[in-house]
């Protein structure tokens, strides 16, 4: 029994930590930050905007990423949704009466089979510095708005609704209040929203709008049919008259439909018209009453869903713009038409100046792009960290790259950090596959990469030789064909991965299990078809008019698949329509393991089968192609027998595509949703927010290496927490108290992070980071960190009272990151040196320690400092270069430190000879005076070049001794080798030279300025006085 007590003594403490893991807050790990890696290479955008007669100034809206303005025409984005809102936006409105009132509506017209919808109607009254919520929070995409020319509280929406499912809650709605309430003023049918809508330029009364019979399932897209019309307004929006009826306009079936009006002539429109049989651009001349067809090539009009709009120039009544793949241009009224490129394809918006139609920008695939020059040349996409990507893995390398499939671009390796001070164009290449891959690296060479993409294309590169092969599993392409009658279904976004515990193993997913491990020479089926494999969901998609097969509508396949970390051939699959499989022998048999009450036709995103435990498995889907749009995730710990749905705490609406298990913390996850980041501290019984300094973006995949999350969004680019151990740490962690939290291992490596930029991502800090959260701080407390050297030496600190180190800090979690660095030589005001290095070495690899003090009360965490794994140089080297650092910089400090002092002495010196230069009784003294200033500056002058007064003046003033020393500073730091012998011999010569003129130095101040104190005293003068 005195047993059991004393057990029980000894667990409570632990139990009581572990128990606080159900209340960890976002204050107690609020320190960590997501960076963003980039790429800044453009994603889609479908809204556009400038603003007249303001030439630099434009928006645009991103598929996934928000807002983003520049102000100099382009060169330079910044986004301003962020902290309110943001996700895909399909419409920007500036009001022509007051340019600081900006409307903006959620979500894209383009509806693609992975489009994501918005957040209703946002309103900005200061161009976008703040936001407030302004309505119709269901609109769910809304791909125009427009504002009256004079009055911006009169605004209109173009809503196209759901496209999932039909509602009422589509059509055009009128604002008069200024989006504080809504009327809908037209409206088609429950399955026909509104995609374009237009105000007459030079009558807001007159009106025009068409609508769309639109709808997604996940397994086609249909458009056109009952309901999709062209419309007018001519009393401001309240009543609607169909004008697609009237004479020459196309006949049965319409679909998408995009409008213009001439700003010179109102009478002259054009119509982009998705039609069977009489497809193409249309004009009247007379507001709408009659129709023309003057141009049906198809160029204008391909895959209409994606594209149909039409853009009136507003200078020229003749000239007129068709987007598409490219965009076209007519001079002639549109019945011929040139054929241009702007910097990237697939264009969505465009917006012209009114005063000068020579100024426009375009938005496409690649984001947007501003001209001056009517198209001759266009601004950059490659500053904008909107991509899109799918799925995102990671090699082995060092520092190991991140691999990711950027839609409407290529696939990306991309390092996690580099050795520059940001990470650039030129630290990201294109890889295997395509937009639309899975990747997987060779488990043995980095440089050995597979990549899928639509059709079942799979290719693997060697990035060694740059030679590329296809090893598609069946090399039949099946562009433009439906699923129904395909030996094998490949989704667009279909599996690959390596087994992880055969590194010859590679598997890809059609309905089937295929393995190869010849590199792809032969493919090998494991399963048989695990999906359920309904002829009904496996036609040709498009709808009544224009058939679209990509193979993202190819449905019933397998999109869902892991291999357990502990067992080989524990392989777990899910289907995109809803089946999950389990194989424990490698593929020979194969067990349905769909949980029981899971909503039928699931998309099956992601499986992570546990580290932890060999029968716990963890799986996230999702049903929003079917309109709905709540989180499902399912958690077993018995190979697939019992599943539990574990979604508590996670938004009704913010469906997920990814749960992964943290590999080092049993019971700790992440789940990626379409509205951010969740964390799960107890298994998934309850879910926070882990959104922190995240932008709000749908997450598409996640992954954790090296205790680091890295984030794969939809509109955002790429973003990762570089510390993960911070969380770990919290589950034995007294909260209630101050914590200084253990460092993670820190190489010692070259690079640096620098925060801000807009066209870098955000390198890696060059530093231990250190983490510590301040219980009940106040101003007046002193708070230190001290960083200790392997063999217990203070090598510095940093504290809240100390003005030159100081630590600044808040109540609450905190971060510093010390940058590995010794103290060097003083730098005095003014010096003007020439590649020269003043810093102290950098630590060598081995154990160190930090301490916090807060008020007296200290505590420890030992940490470790690695060396580069590409370093060439030993231990022994680094020792050596250490050293010699540390040296050559107290010799320069030393040095320095006396030029303080000789300046000082001399300014004293001055001021005696000025007052006493006509003094007959201190005639000797001053002339003393002259000499010993003059001894103490030609000093001075040996040391450092006093002549240097700007940047390159040493290019005419030679370079003294001092910045002699700290170029072989420079250049001794620039690797981790030892010094050469060389490096040696001119330290020992400089350094020599140094010693001889402080010598002098010492001698004057010994001798010289003693016995001139001494003379001062006998005449009753104040003597010199000399500074430490």
């Amino acid at each position: 029994m005195r047993f059991s007590s004393y057990l029980l003594a000894i667990l409570l403490p632990f139990f009581c930590l572990n128990l606080q893991s159900q209340n960890f807050q976002e204050s107690d790990y609020g320190a960590l930050e997501y960076r963003l890696l980039g790429p800044f290479r453009g994603g889609r955008s479908a809204a556009v905007t400038g603003v007249p007669n303001q030439p630099n100034l434009y928006y645009f809206g991103a598929t996934g990423g928000g807002i983003w303005k520049t102000k100099d025409g382009g060169r330079e984005w910044e986004n301003i949704s962020d902290g309110y809102f943001g996700g895909s936006i399909g419409a920007i409105a500036v009001s022509k009466s007051d340019p600081n009132v900006i409307y903006v509506g959620g979500g894209e017209k383009t509806v693609r089979g992975n489009v994501p919808s918005g957040y209703g109607i946002w309103k900005s009254v200061d161009a976008g510095k703040t936001w407030q919520a302004s309505g119709l929070p269901k609109s769910r995409h809304v791909p125009r708005i427009v504002i009256h020319p004079t009055n911006h509280n009169i605004v209109y929406a173009g809503v196209l609704g759901n496209i999932y499912k039909p509602t009422q809650e589509r059509g055009v709605y009128k604002s008069t209040d200024g989006g504080k309430t809504w009327k809908k003023t037209l409206f088609s049918n429950e399955h026909s929203g509104v995609v374009d809508l237009i105000m007459d330029p030079t009558n807001p009364r007159i009106l025009y709008a068409s609508t769309w019979r639109v709808q997604r399932t996940p397994y086609s897209l249909s458009s056109g049919g009952e309901g999709s019309a062209l419309w007018k307004s001519t009393d401001s929006g309240e009543t609607w008259t169909e004008i697609s009826v009237n004479k020459g306009f196309p006949e049965g079936i319409l679909g998408i439909i995009g409008i213009t009006v001439s700003p010179i002539n109102n009478q002259r429109l054009w119509a982009i018209v998705e039609n069977k049989d009489q497809g193409g651009l249309y004009r009247s001349d007379d507001g709408g009453e009659t129709w023309t067809q003057v141009n049906d090539e198809r160029k204008l009009r391909q895959r209409a869903w994606y594209y149909t709009r039409v853009y009136a120039d507003t200078k020229d009544v003749n000239t007129v713009y068709v987007l598409n793949v490219r965009y076209h241009k007519s001079t002639d009224g549109g019945k011929n038409f040139n054929t241009y490129n702007a910097p990237h394809g697939d264009h969505h918006d465009l917006w012209i100046a009114p005063e000068n139609p020579a100024r426009m920008i375009i938005g496409d695939d690649g984001g947007a792009q501003v001209t001056y020059d009517g198209g001759e040349t266009w601004s950059t996409y490659h500053n904008q960290p909107t991509s899109q990507f799918y799925r995102v893995t990671t090699d082995n390398a060092f520092p190991y790259r991140i691999y990711v499939a950027q839609q409407d671009n290529s696939t990306i390796r991309i390092p996690h950090r580099t050795d520059g001070y940001a990470i650039t164009e030129d630290d990201w290449e294109s890889t295997a596959g395509g937009e639309s891959a899975h990747i997987a690296v060779d488990p043995e060479d980095n440089d050995i990469v597979y990549g899928g993409s639509y059709d079942g294309f799979l290719t693997r590169v060697n990035h060694k030789t740059g030679t590329v092969r296809a090893i598609n599993v069946w090399p039949d392409n099946p562009m433009g064909h439906g699923a129904e009658g395909m030996k094998y279904r490949f989704q667009w976004n279909f599996p690959i991965m390596f087994s992880k515990h055969n590194p010859n193993r590679l598997y890809t997913f059609s309905q089937h299990v295929h393995v190869t491990e010849n590199e792809g020479q032969s493919w090998e089926i494991v399963s048989p078809d695990l999906t359920l494999n309904d002829p009904e969901k496996l036609k040709s998609s498009g709808g009544p008019i224009t058939q679209d097969n990509t193979s993202v509508e190819y449905y019933c396949t397998i999109f869902a698949a892991n291999e357990s970390p502990l067992k080989e051939g524990l392989l777990w699959v899910g289907s995109d329509d809803g089946l999950i499989h389990v194989t424990k022998d490698g593929g020979k048999t194969w067990d349905n393991v769909t949980p029981k009450g899971m909503p039928e036709w699931m998309m099956i995103n992601s499986i992570e089968p546990s580290a932890f435990d060999e029968g716990t498995c963890y799986v996230a889907g999702t049903k929003y192609k079917t309109g709905d749009f709540a989180p499902y995730l399912y958690k077993t710990t018995d190979y697939g027998k019992t599943w539990k749905k574990i979604t508590n705490g996670i938004n009704g609406e913010h469906f997920t595509r990814v749960l992964r298990e943290d590999p080092k913390r049993k019971g700790l996850l992440y789940a990626g949703t379409e509205t951010g980041m969740y964390i799960s501290f107890n298994d998934g019984k309850d879910w926070k927010s882990f959104q922190l300094n995240l932008p709000i973006v749908p997450i598409t995949d996640l992954t954790i290496k090296d205790n680091n999350l890295i984030v794969a969004t939809q509109g955002r680019s790429l973003w990762m927490i570089d510390d993960l151990t911070l969380i770990h740490q919290l589950y034995d962690a007294d909260l209630s108290k101050t914590v200084l939290f253990q460092p993670k291992d820190t190489y010692r490596m070259r690079g640096g992070g620098r925060r801000g930029s807009l066209t870098t991502g955000t390198n890696h800090p060059n530093g231990v980071i250190t983490y510590f959260n301040l219980k009940d701080y106040k101003e007046d407390d002193e708070v230190t960190l001290t960083y200790f050297g392997t063999k217990g030496d203070t090598i510095k600190s940093f504290s809240t009272k100390d003005k030159k180190n100081m630590l600044k800090v808040e109540n609450g979690a905190n971060q510093f990151v010390w940058n590995m660095t010794y103290d060097g030589a003083e730098r005095l005001p003014g010096m003007i040196l020439w590649w020269a290095s003043l810093e102290g070495p950098r630590a060598i690899p081995g154990e160190y320690k930090v301490s916090l003090n807060v008020n007296g009360n200290e505590q420890s965490k030992p940490f470790t400092i690695l060396a580069d794994p590409r370093a060439e140089s030993t231990l022994a080297d680094m020792e050596k270069q250490f050293q010699f650092i540390k040296d050559v910089n107290e010799t320069m400090d030393k040095a320095h430190k006396s030029i303080k002092k000789i300046r000082n002495i001399n300014s004293q010196l001055s001021a005696f000879q000025k007052q006493y230069k006509d003094d007959e009784n201190v005639k000797d003294l001053v002339e003393k005076a002259k000499a010993l200033e003059e001894q103490l500056s030609n000093i001075e002058k040996e040391l450092y070049q006093t002549k240097n007064r700007s940047g390159q003046d040493p290019l005419n003033f030679p370079i003294k001794l001092t910045n002699k020393l700290g170029h072989l500073n420079a250049l001794v730091s620039m690797g981790d080798f030892a010094p050469t012998d060389q490096d040696v011999a001119v330290k020992n010569e400089l350094t020599s030279k140094i010693e001889t003129q402080l010598s002098q130095f010492n001698t004057i101040l010994n001798d010289e300025v003693k016995a001139f104190n001494a003379a001062f005293n006998s005449k009753q003068l104040n003597y010199l006085f000399v500074e430490d």
